[in-house]
């Protein structure tokens, strides 16, 4: 249920030099947040599985502007993701503490007349569990494979900033994710709403970092990542299968962003700042760790000579 984050301009992931960021270069999250397929076939799955729960739908399509602009919505949501792994970690903290300001609004009741509060502890480790598996989950299946222990340190590394939305029980591995959704499954049920929402991703209008074309598949990956249990509650039948084409051209889409550099984007940026190369996110995981240990060195040789 995130609520309205800067404009992307107003960030500078360039400033202050050698700021840390709440994620340390060489974490799995730089890996998979700066890939644009990962984010947007595992936004869309984590909104599916959120909006499984009553309360976080209505929340969700009662409080915020989806319904109206879901391009301006969607962009928001993913620039606070992108700031808390990226941006200064002052600046990510001042982005997230704005973030939760704006969820002490969010309450009301569901159609059942369930009430429902953004803030509750239950909604917040859901909503955190579902992006943190949505994102590993699609970079996974559609970019590279994730060994298990970088699945295990993406988890430990997203903790830091689970904790600063006022996530109590943060996810640190896929069975976590599974006790959670065993736990609120129960609670799961199909909606008009969520049929509307693949509908705005498939026309386009919930993803326009995804190239035209590649809509309707991004709306059928995120679908066939959900766990089969989820997707048959939530009833989301075949007409929503992901082809072997979508499959294939969504998969060499993600190659090619997890290769080719982008300037000046967010994670560039903060590498530079941290006194890497722009190229740092893209590097292979053996390359940046001998990024990193010839930047640690030269810093300790830069101390030691002042």
């Amino acid at each position: 249920m995130t609520g309205p984050a800067p404009n992307p301009y107003a960030i500078d992931y360039l400033n202050p030099p050698g700021a840390p960021s709440l994620i340390p270069p060489g974490s799995p999250q730089w890996r998979v947040f700066k890939n644009v397929v990962a984010l947007g076939i595992g936004g869309v799955a984590a909104v599916l599985l959120e909006f499984a729960d009553a309360r976080i739908r209505s929340g969700v399509w009662d409080h915020s502007t989806y319904k109206i602009d879901p391009v301006g919505r969607s962009r928001r949501t993913g620039i606070a993701a992108l700031a808390g792994v990226f941006a200064p970690a002052d600046t990510a903290r001042r982005i997230i503490g704005g973030v939760n300001r704006m969820h002490r609004k969010v309450v009301g009741d569901t159609p059942s007349g369930e009430p429902y509060r953004a803030l509750d502890p239950e909604l917040l480790d859901w909503v955190s569990a579902t992006a943190s598996y949505g994102f590993l989950e699609a970079y996974h299946r559609f970019v590279a494979p994730v060994s298990d222990a970088d699945r295990l340190r993406y988890y430990h590394d997203g903790e830091v900033v689970a904790r600063l939305y006022g996530v109590e029980n943060a996810i640190r591995s896929d069975a976590d994710f599974f006790a959670m959704l065993d736990h609120l499954a129960p609670r799961f049920e199909p909606h008009p709403i969520n049929l509307e929402f693949l509908d705005i991703v498939m026309s386009g209008r919930g993803a326009p970092a995804i190239p035209r074309g590649l809509h309707r598949a991004l709306g059928h990956a995120a679908v066939s990542i959900l766990p089969p249990a989820v997707r048959e509650r939530l009833e989301l039948g075949p007409e929503f299968d992901l082809s072997g084409r979508e499959a294939a051209a969504l998969r060499i889409f993600g190659k090619l962003a997890d290769r080719i550099p982008v300037p000046n984007s967010p994670p560039w940026q903060s590498a530079r700042r941290q006194g890497l190369p722009g190229r740092f996110a893209w590097r292979s995981p053996d390359a940046q760790q001998r990024l990193l240990r010839r930047s640690v060195a030269a810093g300790a040789a830069s101390t030691s000579q002042a």
